[in-house]
């Protein structure tokens, strides 16, 4: 420890603010720099929470405790694991929307994050370098923040969602916030009123793509993996065009994972398992309808179709139980501008007597006669009343995913569903949403939220020192969060609750670390949980 006075208190991973004990503040030059009481993480955390209350928005909470984790990692760390369901949707999903669409004319501090402009790609590795003060990285999220939630291009504001999304994984899974790094990769944006927004603070020229983006994207990985060997490296929020394509290029290279490829389907599929749990039914006897078939929507339909072949299917069995409709309608293979990811899934015109009437979601819901259908289109209200009562007139429990945030972007809402199928409905939303009372029974609605797989996905990653994100590792976190739903209970959510995120993080980390290990991808040794134990951190001040 060399930093003293006022450069060790603008150490947000040393600060301890009031906390400093009388013998830290002789030791450090701190006498004179703070107040003279010397406090308790827990007194500061009650007055931290008590603030916090009185502001007038959850926008207004949720700027005040990023002026809490600019100033001080622990403090803010110790809050978000007290209050965590609470503070979940202030912290990330839905509010940190209207954070990132106003970060440019609010900023105030990087929050230590690394903007890697494509403009300069000679300066990747030194402004990573840079950016780690030299910290061991462990966790890298990275952005190029052209697919930002439901909200789409936002260029180097959507920085604020690699911050975010690290947030989640040490609140959730106890990740060292001194061993993460959120990165923002600037490619340009096409979002006209920030190309005009005189405060805006990224690269003013349209996106990027092809070659270009391709090398840029290269130089960063390579860079990132010599820099910090042990690294595990997220994607998120990439756009359609390059999302799958860059974790292809990356996934059997290094241990890499895309939340938006990869994650949705894990959690998807995870409240697909516990639907077939509750209601005793194969997931290899259903039918399954996605409505928005980008980058989230095809990557939950791939990921569903490999549980079918797991499961006993064949190749050709499983991928005939597969719809995708699209802003085109039901995707069919003769269509010029299906993307990879897409073609697939695409169907032959043959198949329908009426194929060209098949342009919306309600002509092709009841062409197809789907048993599961899941809405990752931002396209709100699109499953509605006919179309649900349809679903219910061709199978008991229909299960009904409206996944797109935020909120007013959700393709349905859960009262809704459960009111029109008149209880039947198996129903996971992709915001957070209140239980719903419906003739004596009370439907618990689970949050296809991606917070409860991959926080638990990096941590058991991590402790092992994974050189691969597998998908049997991924299966087997899908598989784990099972084990705490309660079936036999009636209108039982089909995925646990977010309130016992820190447990699903853990199971979910034991699961892959062990999977890990029997595929021979560990690069240490040792038992699982004390692994996973010698990397997880807690929210509490240590000596300096």
């Amino acid at each position: 420890m060399t930093k003293s006075g006022y450069e060790l208190l603008k150490d947000p991973f040393l600060n301890k603010g009031t906390a400093f004990t009388q013998e830290e503040r002789k030791a450090y030059q701190l006498e004179g720099l703070l107040p003279p009481a010397v406090e308790t993480i827990e007194l500061q955390a009650e007055r931290v929470y008590a603030e916090m209350k009185k502001k007038s928005s959850l926008i207004e909470e949720r700027r005040f405790l990023m002026d809490v984790f600019n100033h001080n990692r622990t403090l803010f760390y110790y809050v978000f694991r007290e209050h965590l369901v609470e503070l979940m949707p202030i912290v990330y999903d839905p509010v940190i929307a209207e954070s990132i669409e106003k970060y440019s004319e609010q900023f105030v501090d990087t929050q230590n994050a690394c903007y890697l402009s494509i403009d300069r790609p000679d300066e990747i590795e030194a402004s990573l370098r840079s950016a780690a003060e030299g910290r061991e990285i462990r966790l890298i999220v990275a952005t190029d923040a052209e697919g930002i939630l439901g909200i789409g291009d936002w260029g180097t504001n959507g920085v604020d969602i690699a911050v975010g999304k690290l947030m989640v994984y040490t609140a959730a899974a106890g990740i060292d916030p001194s061993c993460i790094l959120p990165v923002v990769l600037d490619c340009g944006t096409n979002r006209e009123s920030l190309l005009q927004d005189k405060f805006y603070l990224g690269n003013r020229h349209p996106r990027i793509y092809g070659e270009q983006y391709n090398a840029f994207v290269e130089r960063f990985v390579q860079a990132v993996e010599k820099l910090f060997p042990r690294l595990y490296l997220h994607f998120e929020d990439f756009g359609r065009a390059d999302a799958a394509a860059v974790l292809k290029r990356y996934r059997d290279r290094f241990p890499v994972f895309n939340d938006d490829v990869q994650g949705t389907g894990i959690i998807s599929l995870a409240g697909i398992l516990g639907a077939m749990r509750i209601n005793k039914e194969k997931i290899t006897d259903q039918k399954y309808l996605c409505f928005g078939a980008g980058t989230a929507g095809a990557g939950i339909a791939d990921r569903v179709y490999k549980e079918m072949i797991a499961q006993g299917l064949s190749e050709e069995e499983a991928r005939q139980r597969f719809y995708l409709v699209d802003k085109q309608g039901l995707l069919f293979d003769d269509m010029t501008d299906l993307t990879p990811e897409q073609r697939p899934f695409a169907r032959k015109r043959t198949e329908f007597q009426n194929a060209n009437e098949l342009t919306t979601l309600e002509a092709a819901v009841f062409a197809v006669k789907p048993t599961i259908m899941v809405g990752t289109s931002t396209r709100p209200g699109t499953f509605t009343e006919k179309i649900v009562r349809g679903m219910c007139s061709w199978c008991e429990h229909p299960i009904i995913f409206p996944l797109s945030n935020p909120t007013e972007l959700a393709e349905a809402k859960a009262e809704d569903l459960i009111a029109w199928s008149e209880g039947k409905a198996m129903v996971a939303t992709g915001i957070p949403a209140d239980s719903v009372e419906y003739k004596g029974v009370r439907y618990e609605i689970g949050q296809a939220n991606n917070a409860l797989i991959y926080p638990g996905l990096g941590l058991g990653s991590i402790a092992v020192n994974s050189s691969r994100m597998t998908d049997e590792m991924i299966s087997a976190a899908a598989h784990s969060l099972g084990s705490f739903l309660t079936p036999d209970v009636p209108g039982a959510a089909v995925i646990p609750p977010v309130a016992r995120l820190t447990e699903f993080s853990h199971t979910v980390a034991s699961v892959v670390a062990e999977c890990a290990m029997k595929q021979n991808l560990n690069r240490v040794e040792g038992e699982v949980e004390k692994l996973i134990a010698d990397v997880t951190w807690t929210a509490e001040y240590k000596p300096l």
